[in-house]
């Protein structure tokens, strides 16, 4: 399952059914009109332009901020969430015996334990550690990786250490609070409501649920911007990228994007970004083409799984991408430079200090 590939899917086939999606633009505040919501300010990071954008209904999708944006619109509004934190580490394929997955329901503290067979790695999982403060960019914690190596060394080939994770992160689960001391009770599932000024919250869920949270906003939307309601198409409708029900899948992340994938990896592009990662230059060419792409970060961390495979070999891959994107986007080579600086700032926290020194030392 390569989580990455079925946002940028989804992405395109909203595209493709009329959405317009526009990316690096943050919320700068709602509009109202006698006290109900009818729009939102934006500023546009790339263009550097703000934007008042009108709309019957705004639809606040985001995740473990999602309390941030409700006192956007009511300053005093009660906090939804208690995120979790969740910390997965990636190892080599070797550690794994076999190509099955294990898992562990309940550890010698009650936690779930997973490793699966992962594009190529093995992925360990995963923690659930209370939250205060949601980031951007959450942290693992030493003893959180500690906790993963111990409990998972009594089922993997060897016993790994720091010095064996190719890759270490974070990410928050946006879970709905409840009257519990302990994140493990909190509900998973998710949750709509309506502001007294008409703002649509969805929050919680998972990914396995992502279609049932989008009807079941959809459905509140419509009652709340008091809207036409036509029948849905999406319950069967294909992704971006998936084959007619007679064809045959075609092999790869991309689907039937495939054949013009290749098309584009010719010559040099055909090369690989790194020797250690599954990616092609071209991969980096499509990516800003036609998945928008913007920085060494996005294809390195969102359009591919890079980052997640080997921090490391995505540190020593980005000078070879940012090249690519500074060409197909038109930018300077200082940029690409800054470009480089950035996302290895950001690798640097996908790796245990452990496996940092003595890889700088090989």
């Amino acid at each position: 399952f390569d989580d990455a590939r079925l946002v940028v899917h989804l992405a395109r086939t909203a595209v493709a059914q009329g959405a317009t999606l526009v990316n690096y633009v943050e919320l700068v505040d709602l509009t109202k009109t006698h006290g109900i919501v009818d729009g939102a300010v934006l500023f546009d990071r790339e263009r550097e332009a703000e934007h008042v954008v009108r709309a019957r209904v705004v639809i606040n999708a985001t995740g473990v901020f999602a309390d941030g944006v409700r006192r956007i619109d009511e300053p005093d509004a009660p906090r939804l969430l208690r995120p979790s934190q969740g910390v997965h580490l990636v190892l080599d394929a070797g550690f794994l015996s076999g190509d099955s997955a294990v898992l562990v329901p309940s550890t010698d503290d009650g936690r779930v334990l997973f490793l699966i067979p992962w594009l190529g790695r093995v992925l360990v999982g995963t923690t659930d550690t209370p939250v205060d403060v949601p980031s951007v960019e959450p942290r693992p914690r030493e003893d959180e990786i500690a906790f993963l190596l111990e409990h998972a060394a009594r089922y993997l080939a060897r016993d790994p250490s720091e010095a064996d994770i190719l890759s270490v992160f974070a990410g928050l689960r946006p879970l709905v609070a409840a009257d519990a001391a302990g994140t493990a009770a909190l509900s998973r599932d998710h949750t709509v409501l309506v502001s007294r000024s008409g703002l649509v919250t969805v929050t919680g869920g998972k990914w396995t649920t992502y279609r049932r949270m989008a009807e079941d906003t959809v459905d509140q939307a419509i009652l709340v911007g008091d809207l036409n309601p036509e029948r849905s198409p999406t319950d069967r409708l294909p992704l971006h990228g998936a084959p007619g029900p007679e064809a045959p899948l075609p092999p790869g992340p991309h689907g039937t994007d495939t054949a013009a994938l290749d098309a584009i990896c010719q010559g040099s592009l055909a090369d690989p970004i790194h020797p250690g990662l599954p990616y092609r230059l071209g991969e980096v060419l499509w990516a800003a083409r036609f998945e928008m792409a913007r920085t060494v970060e996005d294809v390195l961390a969102r359009r591919t799984r890079a980052l997640l495979l080997d921090a490391q070999a995505a540190q020593e891959a980005a000078p070879a991408v940012a090249a690519v994107l500074a060409g197909e986007l038109k930018r300077d080579a200082r940029w690409a430079e800054e470009q480089v600086r950035a996302f290895e700032d950001l690798a640097r926290g996908y790796l245990p200090a452990g496996a940092e020194e003595v890889r700088s030392r090989s």
